[in-house]
């Protein structure tokens, strides 16, 4: 079996679920399915079901992988750069702690939905916790 084959393996399931698609639309917070449909209702919460095509949305089980990922995401790419700012510049603690607080913040709050909803894009496209079943 050559690599492409494997990787088209991989990428597919039984259904012929794309989980790079699932995931890239699930991190745009759109419906792993169709991609046009809003996935989530405010911030966080997932809808029951696509208001477009009707998928059902309600079979995930995110806990609390988004917000590890977030913490894993955020804290691996502002630990380095914390590093080298306060290296290069020498900026006042209260500076830098002040920049580096609103950065983390604000970066936690972009990513957390998204990841949620690459979470549950993969979920639907590996046909975990009941979404082979929906429909």
């Amino acid at each position: 079996m050559t690599d492409t084959t494997c990787e088209t393996q991989m990428d597919q399931d039984t259904e012929g679920r794309e989980v790079r698609r699932a995931v890239l639309r699930g991190f745009r917070r759109k419906c792993p399915n169709c991609g046009t449909g809003p996935m989530l209702k405010g911030y966080l919460k997932v809808r029951d079901h696509c208001p477009v095509c009707r998928e059902d949305l309600h079979h995930h089980r995110a806990d609390d992988g988004p917000a590890y990922l977030t913490i894993l995401i955020v804290g691996h790419l502002m630990a380095p750069t914390l590093g080298g700012v306060y290296h290069a510049y020498q900026p006042e603690p209260l500076v830098l702690f002040t920049g580096f607080s609103i950065g983390t913040v604000a970066l936690s709050l972009y990513l957390l939905p998204r990841l949620k909803g690459a979470l549950v894009g993969f979920q639907w496209a590996r046909q975990m916790h009941g979404f082979g079943t929906s429909r």
